[in-house]
């Protein structure tokens, strides 16, 4: 069954826990939520003057689809920077190249669609912090703790005979 959704029934929530230059809003509650959708997230967001949306980042297992509706902001993506207008729509594939932030640089609010394919784990990566964060669960880890696939896996044998003496 179809679910219609009315923006006006809902308000813009900040994260309590964002950092004063973040200032990004969402519609709360949560749209893909309400709709209970299974393979969307999709959320209303508002981007106030003078703050940025999430840190610099890029999916390893989504797809987004960004569309301005109201206010203009400006994309940060590795081809620089562009300002984004109401009814522009911008997509953002799987992978670093897709890396990107938005800067309100109006003083007028920005509100925009933001649509993300979710099938499973996904990876987001942050650039400018060494950064990974699992999603949904939101494990984050900082990239440089790195380490090799057999690390510490050496003793195999001792740790099933441990358990097979149980």
């Amino acid at each position: 069954m179809p679910t219609i959704i009315k923006p006006e029934n809902f308000e813009f929530r900040t994260d309590s826990s964002s950092l004063e230059d973040f200032g990004l809003k969402t519609l709360i509650p949560r749209l893909g939520a309400v709709s209970d959708s299974k393979h969307f997230v999709f959320d209303i967001r508002q981007l106030d003057p003078g703050k940025f949306s999430f840190p610099y980042h890029f999916h390893r297992n989504a797809e987004e689809l960004i569309m301005v509706i109201s206010g203009s902001m400006t994309l940060r993506s590795v081809d620089g920077f562009q300002i984004v207008n109401p009814g522009e729509l911008v997509f953002f594939e799987i992978g670093e190249t897709s890396a990107h932030q938005f800067y309100n640089h109006t003083h007028s609010p920005c509100a925009y669609l933001d649509i993300r394919t979710t099938v499973g784990i996904d990876i987001t990566e942050y650039p400018d912090s060494g950064k990974i964060n699992i999603l949904p669960s939101w494990e984050v880890y900082e990239k440089n703790t790195r380490v090799e696939y057999n690390r510490n896996e050496e003793n195999v044998r001792e740790i099933w005979n441990k358990l097979q003496e149980k």
